[in-house]
């Protein structure tokens, strides 16, 4: 088995071709003639090249982004429009086997999962089609027999996305998705470290066949591609996933252009676990929820505050399980955490694991592969307090601090002592505290008595530092278009007369 999936690593690496930009409805090289090197996070091995892009190539885009929207796409009906919405979703289905392996090949993330979160983007593109068919509707108010006053949706113009490396394609869609179906054209700057599936759905969109410049994608650098994008006048919306300090920096740099801003930031999130809980099933959602995307998520549970009466069996129990985890090749279907997706993010868990260990905590680890790759093995963080960095930081990988508490309103603040809101997950048995407390976490979702599953249908996002706005549901309707009041006179009525 082990020869066959490395075998496999080889055999995509030699069909994997260099990757230039997406604009205007043609794979072009950038402007400058720049690439960069893709690496293998299982080998650390270049992959192939990436086309770099700079402002030309946003100007190119932009330029191409405006005339469809001025153009073709924008004179679409909603039904011929949302065709093409369908069929890409249709196309994604197709490759699914195929644009799984691709993923993890390229972030490490585990293949058992990646396979999971592909399907999920087809869905993301059938979702917003049937939204925007029913839901995107407005709202009408008639005053007497005098006005009748109505809201409509219009799309605002050139959508930018900036997405990240985790979980890469099915992130993208969740943003492109709603970007298309409701009538915007897209320019998607996808993360430098993870461009492989951004550019098989470049391919699998110029497939669809949507007219020249819908939809385009400008691989670069963040402080090159996706600062001009950012910067660019003509760009009405920016949609970012990422770090809570880039975010800020993008709205700075937007801020001059009154661009409206998506933001879905970073986490710190708090797992609480009451004495009355469900260990078992705490446990599995505890475990699955900061080892799964090999811990690089920004829902991840990487505060376990857990009642002192039930700690020592809880966490010896986590024990156990860490040690149990299969580490190992991201294409192996068994495997539960592969390695991190580069280099430098791997030497900056492994900074936080020395920067535990100063500030006086136990550090207890799995075992990781004999291998070349960014492995950090599942680890637990024992005698922590709440102002380490450990706890106040984001550490984005396979690790989680393991803390205890006494009563609810102690354990609510603790978990509100951190400058992020993002998620947050209580076990109880008690359904009135896990009401009460659930809604005193600050955060933008909260889960009782479950792991993170996501409903399109409701909103996803964060309060604090963690993020603006809300994707999913109806709610991307608020970003993606502008609502509109058209006040009509249905009789003559009295009118100021100045000056007459």
């Amino acid at each position: 088995m082990a020869n066959q999936v490395a075998d496999q690593h080889l055999k995509m690496k030699q069909q994997t071709k260099d990757i230039k930009l997406y604009i205007n409805g043609e794979f072009v090289e950038a402007e400058s003639q720049h690439t960069f090197e893709n690496i293998s996070p299982y080998t650390n091995e270049t992959i192939n090249k990436v086309a770099s892009g700079d402002q030309a190539d946003i100007k190119k885009a932009v330029q191409a982004a405006r005339a469809a929207f001025n153009g073709e796409w924008g004179n679409l009906k909603v039904k011929d429009r949302l065709a093409y919405v369908y069929k890409i979703a249709d196309l994604i289905d197709e490759h699914i086997e195929e644009i799984a392996p691709l993923e993890s090949f390229d972030t490490g993330l585990p293949i058992s999962q990646t396979k999971k979160m592909v399907s999920r983007a087809a869905y993301n593109f059938r979702f917003y089609a049937e939204m925007v068919s029913t839901r995107m509707v407005g709202e009408a108010y008639q005053v007497d027999d005098e006005f009748l006053n109505y809201t409509i949706h219009k799309p605002i113009g050139i959508a930018g996305l900036i997405t990240p490396w985790n979980a890469p394609f099915m992130l993208e869609t969740w943003k492109i998705a709603p970007a298309l179906a409701t009538g915007n054209t897209v320019i998607l700057k996808p993360a430098e470290w993870s461009p492989l599936t951004a550019n098989r759905l470049a391919e699998i969109i110029d497939k669809a066949g949507l007219p020249k410049g819908v939809f385009n994608v400008v691989h670069g650098y963040g402080e090159t591609a996706g600062a001009s994008l950012v910067a660019h006048p003509d760009v009405e919306l920016i949609s970012f996933t990422g770090e809570t300090t880039t975010g800020s920096e993008i709205l700075k740099n937007g801020a001059d252009a009154l661009k409206s801003f998506s933001m879905e930031l970073g986490g710190k999130s708090p797992i609480i676990v009451f004495d009355d809980a469900d260990v078992e099933r705490a446990l599995d959602a505890c475990t699955w929820g900061i080892f799964s995307f090999n811990g690089e998520r920004c829902t991840a549970n990487s505060r376990l505050y857990v009642h002192e009466h039930i700690a020592d069996e809880f966490i010896h129990k986590l024990k156990q399980r860490i040690n149990k985890i299969k580490v190992g090749d991201p294409l192996e279907a068994d495997t539960q955490v592969g390695p991190l997706i580069h280099k430098n993010h791997y030497a900056n868990v492994r900074n936080y694991l020395e920067i535990a260990k100063k500030e006086g905590c136990e550090v207890i680890s799995g075992n990781v592969p004999d291998s070349k790759g960014n492995y950090v093995a599942p680890t637990l963080i024992l005698n922590a307090t709440n102002q380490m960095r450990v706890i106040q930081e984001e550490i984005f990988g396979p690790v989680i601090a393991a803390m205890t508490f006494t009563d609810e309103q102690e354990v609510i603040d603790l978990a509100n002592d951190v400058r992020y809101g993002l998620a947050g997950y209580v076990w109880t048995q008690n359904i009135q505290r896990g009401h009460r407390v659930a809604q005193a976490i600050d955060s933008g979702m909260l889960w009782v008595n479950s792991q993170n599953v996501r409903d399109l249908r409701t909103p996803f996002g964060g309060s604090k530092h963690s993020g603006i706005g809300r994707e999913g549901g109806h709610y991307a309707f608020e970003f993606y278009t502008e609502t509109q009041i058209i006040h009509v006179a249905l009789k003559d009525h009295p009118i100021p007369q100045f000056g007459k």
